[in-house]
């Protein structure tokens, strides 16, 4: 049986690097953001919001991506912040993927600037994977205007874990016969799906290395870590079945998701994940005209397994309230409530511009009263950016109140 030959893609500090393209080449500014101690993140001015991307020179002053912007200040002052305009990356992460496909139609985007593509059975066609990946980083590069790292393995697992060997704008391998010599020695940490809680648990059994949990009693990892145990002894030995998932053009839909940057374990927090989601879901089909009748929630839990359900409302809406009591609904009947989440979606379809709602009588006009609010924020955030108001609920939260929401240097929508 023929091995797989699989890449990761990781675009080096993707928000930051497509910025700094953008104002070179659009904008003709003479200075690169890359060059100097900068970040994209929130508001300078407010000193709030956290960092989303960070340059190599801020790096070195210990600058962290997932901070607050006032702590990583506190580090460098004169720190030069940018706040994110996703409107930007989302338009070059699709000429990013777009290239990709040029070399197999087998690519799987795992987040805007990260993808997997299965490039087996094309050495007839490029040559040998390495002499390619090169091609491919340096096509990225001189075409595009931003660097890659490019691991390649014969999985998914060890091919991410070899992306994120040194950077920026190299290519890496880690095969089979390699773990034992590349991936080994690393701490325990640094293996792909091993959180904090995990690497804590671990340190305690006196595992701190990859190489020493590849060597660990299995039953001992499950009496500790439960199912993650076993999943992660398989990882540590770089086995995993997992393929690249070719997809399909979605269907016609608004939707959101977010890779949660912590561990979901209540349903408080997920109820927070979801409102922010439900915020920016809502404030797009708003901006359309458009309301939505069906509502599904997705989850994937710690162990990547994913999980999702929808329902059918009696009528179309275009509400936040009534999209995210619909989608905590659905939340709660999904999740166990037993194994962490790592990332939750919500999506509307079965869209519709009627103008026509189909009132209950027992929703007391709640609609209108929606809909007035709905409007009155929208308006607010259009003017003046979206963080001109933002629910108390997110007030000291490590959560951004519109997942992926705005283009905050513009003010307006993403509606993409």
């Amino acid at each position: 049986m023929r091995e797989r030959v699989i890449f990761h893609v990781d675009v080096n500090s993707a928000f930051l690097s497509w910025e700094a393209c953008h104002r070179i080449r659009n904008l003709n500014e003479a200075i690169d953001l890359r060059e100097i101690p900068s970040i994209i993140g929130g508001d300078r001015e407010k000193r709030r919001g956290v960092v989303l991307a960070k340059s190599v020179v801020a790096k070195k002053y210990g600058v962290q991506t997932g901070e607050p912007i006032i702590q990583a200040l506190s580090k460098c002052p004169d720190l030069v912040i940018v706040s994110p305009n996703y409107e930007l990356y989302v338009k070059y992460s699709k000429e990013f993927i777009t290239l990709l496909r040029e070399y197999t139609p087998c690519v799987e985007q795992c987040s805007i600037d990260e993808a997997f593509m299965d490039m087996t059975g094309t050495e007839g066609l490029y040559g040998e994977p390495i002499k390619v990946a090169h091609q491919l980083r340096e096509r990225i590069y001189h075409e595009l205007g931003f660097t890659v790292n490019i691991g390649i393995s014969s999985n998914k697992l060890l091919a991410k874990m070899a992306s994120d060997f040194k950077k920026p704008n190299l290519v890496h391998t880690l095969l089979p016969e390699e773990i034992k010599d590349k991936m080994w020695p690393m701490p325990v940490g640094e293996l792909f799906f091993v959180g904090r809680v995990a690497e804590k648990k671990l340190k305690l059994l006196g595992i701190k290395t990859i190489g020493q949990l590849a060597q660990a009693d299995v039953q001992l990892l499950r009496e500790h870590l439960n199912k993650q145990g076993e999943a992660i002894y398989e990882y540590a030995h770089g086995r995993d079945s997992r393929r690249v998932q070719q997809e399909d053009a979605a269907l016609k839909g608004y939707g959101n998701s977010m890779t949660t940057p912590f561990d979901v374990n209540s349903s408080e927090e997920a109820r927070l994940v979801l409102l922010s989601l439900c915020e920016t879901v809502g404030a797009r089909l708003r901006a359309d005209g458009i309301k939505a009748s069906c509502i599904s929630v997705s989850l994937v839990d710690i162990y990547f397994e994913h999980h999702s359900h929808q329902v059918t409302l009696s009528s179309a809406t275009y509400t936040t309230n009534e999209i995210y009591e619909e989608a905590c609904k659905i939340f709660e009947k999904l999740w166990d409530h037993k194994i962490p989440i790592r990332q939750l979606g919500v999506h509307t379809c079965k869209l519709s511009d009627s103008k026509v709602y189909q009132y209950s009588m027992f929703q007391n006009n709640k609609f209108d009263k929606y809909v007035k609010r709905d409007q009155a924020l929208d308006c607010i955030r259009n003017k003046f950016g979206e963080d001109a108001v933002m629910r108390a609920s997110f007030i000291g939260k490590n959560l951004e109140h519109m997942a992926g929401g705005l283009s905050k240097e513009r003010g307006k929508l993403d509606k993409k």
